[in-house]
């Protein structure tokens, strides 16, 4: 009889001084373009990173970072891009391939792409953690030690209810809560300048002060973010003196506040 693997027992983790995990409460509010421009934003700050892309039935980090795959001679390996070392499901699956798992495949999947990819070490790995409160979030905030969580939300209250979840779910588990972010707090016209609170504004801040952790700033909806995502080129990248750029590089910068010497 095949003896069963114990997950705690066999789960081995990368050389990384910081783990920081972002997260969000519900789909579609940024999280993944926050977590990309967010890894890059700490790059431009002098820091080794490296970020594990752990939505596995929606992985954007290729996309996202404009890698070549060649799917022919697929390897579990790290990719490279602006100098940071990326792995993700997209590396192994090309992206119109649906993922039809069930969540203890899912976990296996997580755990092949942290213990058997053989990952530089860095001091820092940004884990984009799926949507949600389920059992892939709560399996890696047990089992990776997490020295903080970054939320992502956008303003409006639907969004800041599952954001609130999702911000409970990792205080049970004890994972420090670095701060929230608001993105898509607001759209300013191109040719008026005029700002447009699309999804009410301020909700994510107000949020922070309600619930005691801070809040790391606001990101607006804004078309060149979606255009360098799209292309393959993060705006912290392609333009980091644009205003956009530095709001990630203002953002990492509190985050990094909280790092200390390992």
């Amino acid at each position: 009889m095949k003896k069963k693997t114990n997950f705690k027992q066999s789960f081995t983790l990368p050389k990384v001084k910081y783990f920081i995990a972002v997260a969000s409460g519900k789909g579609g509010v940024g999280k993944s373009t926050t977590s990309v421009n967010l890894a890059l934003a700490f790059k431009e700050l002098g820091y080794k990173v490296a970020i594990l892309d752990g939505d596995v039935y929606g992985p954007s980090m290729p996309r996202m970072l404009g890698l070549d795959i060649d799917y022919e001679n697929r390897e579990l390996k790290t990719h490279q891009a602006y100098g940071i070392d990326v792995m993700s499901m997209g590396c192994l699956v090309p992206e119109e391939q649906p993922m039809v798992w069930r969540g203890p495949m899912v976990m296996g999947a997580i755990q092949q792409m942290l213990n058997d990819v053989a990952w530089p070490e860095v001091d820092v790995m940004v884990i984009d953690l799926p949507p949600g409160t389920g059992d892939a979030q709560l399996t890696l905030s047990q089992k990776v030690p997490l020295d903080g969580v970054v939320i992502v939300s956008t303003p409006q209250d639907i969004s800041l209810i599952d954001a609130r979840k999702g911000l409970k779910m990792f205080e049970k588990v004890a994972v420090p809560i670095y701060g929230i972010v608001e993105n898509m707090s607001y759209f300013s016209c191109p040719h008026c300048n005029e700002k447009t609170h699309i999804f009410d504004h301020g909700g994510a801040k107000r949020e922070a002060e309600k619930l005691g952790v801070p809040f790391l700033g606001e990101i607006p909806l804004d078309i060149k973010i979606r255009e360098t995502s799209d292309q393959g080129a993060p705006i912290v990248v392609s333009d980091p003196e644009n205003d956009l750029a530095k709001s990630y590089i203002n953002i990492a910068k509190k985050v990094s506040k909280n790092f200390k010497k390992k």
